[in-house]
């Protein structure tokens, strides 16, 4: 199980998945996973962009395999974005094409904010970049008063649509529910009221914005301020789709990446 001593408190765990042609010097892609999931969620994006990429998938700090800090841990996007450029200097990865997911794409804003030279481009989906509204506050709340697979599973239309895959959804809070729950309110209550809006204005980074159409909690106005505000940046929507894309529609998802990837060279 590949792992790498970020800080004396963090062993992050990490997967690398290459299978390029062996005469090529592939670029490396990294994905982040969102609040509550790990390295896993990105089970169908892998075939598709690992023949063209080196892949790297990585549970963050507090999540998946990674260490868990104990309560009371100084969350933020810049301790996040931190221990990604750490991994990199252990891949010896100089740029990376970073691809998040929900808070895995704010992270991802935020490195490309902090760390402008080491980001070949940046693709955030289902991705927020402003936490003005009760709905983080409330989020750690319910976990607080009933658990992470409690609020995995109330929340499941959202995240997977109305009409989401029986199996899917099964997994998806499971895999969730194996989230210390100090992490997930933590995390949610440090990002209750933050707003990334003037440092995304100065992304350089091309940059790719997945989102679906309008549905529960993912009203299309959100991802269109998003990409308007990031310089020059591109916006794909997935016709007819609701809830976290990347997750109920992987391949199509996968797909735009991999031909945005290819048009930045």
């Amino acid at each position: 199980m590949p792992t790498v001593r970020i800080d004396d408190a963090l062993e992050m765990f990490y997967r690398v998945d290459d299978f390029t042609d062996p005469w090529r010097t592939p670029d490396t892609v990294l994905l982040h996973h969102g609040n509550g999931k790990n390295h896993r969620f990105w089970w169908a994006w892998v075939p598709i962009l690992a023949r063209h990429y080196r892949v790297v998938r990585m549970d963050a700090r507090g999540f998946g395999d990674s260490t868990a800090p104990p309560s009371g841990y100084p969350w933020s996007v810049e301790g996040f974005a931190t221990d990604v450029a750490r991994l990199l200097d252990h891949l010896k990865v100089q740029k990376v094409h970073f691809v998040g997911e929900t808070v895995g794409g704010t992270i991802g804003l935020q490195f490309a904010y902090q760390y402008p030279e080491r980001v070949k481009s940046l693709t955030t989906s289902t991705s927020p970049f402003q936490f003005l509204g009760p709905y983080y506050r409330e989020s750690a709340d319910f976990v607080q008063k009933n658990g992470v697979e409690a609020w995995a599973r109330s929340s499941m239309s959202r995240r997977l649509g109305k009409d989401a895959n029986p199996a899917l959804a099964e997994w998806y809070a499971q895999q969730m529910s194996r989230t210390k729950p100090w992490v997930v309110m933590e995390t949610l209550r440090y990002l209750q009221g933050k707003d990334l809006t003037e440092r995304i204005r100065r992304i350089k980074a091309p940059t790719l914005v997945i989102a679906p159409g309008d549905s529960v909690g993912h009203p299309s106005e959100v991802y269109r301020e998003q990409q308007q505000l990031i310089p020059g940046a591109r916006l794909f929507m997935v016709p007819g789709a609701g809830g976290f894309v990347q997750h109920t529609h992987p391949d199509v998802c996968a797909n735009a990446v991999l031909d945005f990837l290819r048009s930045v060279g």
